[in-house]
């Protein structure tokens, strides 16, 4: 065809160009799914992005972080609006970057693992993803949109969920397109709905309060979890720009990504913060509790926005859930497609939710600061590679994503040995407290920061001494 179609949502039909079977057709079922997306289907532009990465953290898991910073973490207001804006934004910056490999080689992040991982070894961390994205965050996410539901109807919690998990696993089976267009009129119902909230939330709250004594082991905690919550969508980055043209504005490509995910994230858990220094009922659901304040109109407005950013988030969750198991690079028969992987996926985080109805809220603080566990060191080495490989022609690198050969056993013992010495130290939670916080508990749970630098600087180390190409 000898060029590039041109930065449009058109289909590329114009003389001399191959006309796509899926382009930007939006009610189509997405036939591809790990492999590199061709030029002929590439479409779209980074602005796309904003608010693909904006409307799925506009939702009651986000209010949560900042609601655990205050009253699990004893912050005071100021205290964790600090730890959420340092924490957002670092997470918010590797999005804009890993976002950037999206247009370079048309794959999905997990797939653009396989130069930090090797072939074999990139199973691990595709698993991993498959696991916490189609399973885990689709059942947090899930529950508290089903809680919602019940609380704005008075429909069962179980039917409620059934509802929602099927309006969420529809939208990842449709696939790639569906998926932005869903994102893009969410949004404005869902920013203004929550910064409604906000103005009535930020007219009770007593910003003054002093927190209960969190200290710096509390600011670590709140910092770790908004890192956590905010690069936990890291792996998913390339995922939603793969079909951005070669020629997507680099610039543009970053920012767009990075400040969706930085301004949805910081408003909405600031929100949270104030929310937790309004007393509530004693035997309020979380849900509840969020919106108890707010007048009946605006409860109620406040929580259709939670269910239908509930939807957002998990529709991401499950479609890149699904496509981090079609990374794994198996021979699978050919109606296991990524359409049916979503489904398969779903109705294992519906089963995961489904159990976690009861205890919602413990479930989630202990979600949430273990996602980072294992994000962080393979965002260590992944960003090292990345560094790395910058001055190898991409033909090279592309070239590796596809050799079923490739190894790289320094990536791979870099993440697992980051995960085996910052868990054990460093780690903070209910059921299992390290070495570390055990003696000093005012290193509250730095895990993710341990994990991040340990795998970094391992595998920094272990690729220069010998280089995998």
């Amino acid at each position: 065809t000898g060029h590039l179609p041109r930065m449009t949502t058109a289909p590329a039909d114009s003389a001399g160009t191959l006309a796509p079977a899926y382009g930007d057709k939006v009610i189509a079922v997405e036939a591809a799914g790990s492999e590199p997306i061709p030029e002929s289907e590439r479409h779209g532009g980074p602005l796309q992005l904003l608010w693909t990465w904006a409307s799925p953290n506009i939702e009651f898991a986000t209010v949560f972080i900042g609601v655990i910073a205050v009253l699990f973490f004893g912050l005071s207001f100021w205290q964790a609006t600090a730890a959420i804006v340092l924490g957002t934004a670092l997470g918010a910056i590797t999005q804009g970057v890993l976002s950037l490999d999206g247009p370079r080689f048309g794959v999905p992040q997990m797939v653009i693992g396989r130069l930090s991982f090797g072939h074999r070894g990139n199973i691990l961390p595709a698993a991993a993803n498959g696991l916490v994205a189609g399973v885990g965050w689709f059942a947090v996410n899930s529950v508290s949109a089903a809680f919602a539901l019940n609380t704005l109807t008075g429909l069962r919690p179980l039917p409620s969920l059934l509802l929602v998990v099927a309006a969420e696993i529809l939208i990842g089976f449709i696939g790639h397109n569906f998926v932005h267009v869903f994102e893009k009129y969410a949004f404005p119902a869902l920013a203004v709905i929550f910064l409604l909230a906000g103005v009535w939330t930020f007219k009770d709250a007593d910003l003054g309060g002093g927190g209960t004594g969190g200290g710096i082991g509390g600011f670590l905690l709140a910092f770790s979890a908004a890192w956590g919550y905010a690069a936990g969508w890291n792996p998913y980055a390339s995922d939603y720009s793969r079909y951005l043209p070669r020629t997507a504005n680099r610039a543009r490509t970053v920012l767009y990504p990075a400040l969706g995910l930085f301004l949805s994230v910081t408003v909405v858990a600031v929100i949270g913060a104030a929310s937790a220094t309004i007393v509530a009922p004693k035997d309020a659901t979380p849900t509840a509790a969020f919106t108890g304040h707010l007048p009946g109109w605006l409860g109620d407005l406040v929580l259709i926005a939670i269910i239908l950013g509930a939807v957002s988030a998990t529709a991401l969750n499950v479609y890149s859930g699904a496509i981090s198991l079609a990374s794994f690079g198996l021979n699978l028969p050919a109606w296991l497609s990524r359409s049916v992987l979503v489904v398969v996926s779903g109705v294992a985080g519906t089963a995961a939710a489904w159990a976690s109805l009861s205890d919602a809220g413990a479930a989630y603080e202990a979600f949430l600061l273990v996602i980072a566990y294992w994000v962080a060191p393979w965002l260590g080495v992944v960003l090292v590679e990345r560094w790395l490989r910058r001055d190898v022609p991409q033909e090279r690198s592309a070239a590796l994503l596809t050799d079923r050969t490739f190894t790289n056993l320094p990536g791979l013992a870099a993440l697992l040995i980051g995960v085996a010495v910052s868990v054990p130290l460093f780690s903070n939670q209910e059921d299992y407290v390290g070495y570390v916080p055990e003696h000093w508990p005012s290193f509250g749970d730095i895990t993710p920061v341990v994990g991040f630098a340990v795998s970094a600087v391992l595998y920094a180390a272990l690729r220069r001494r010998s280089p995998v190409e």
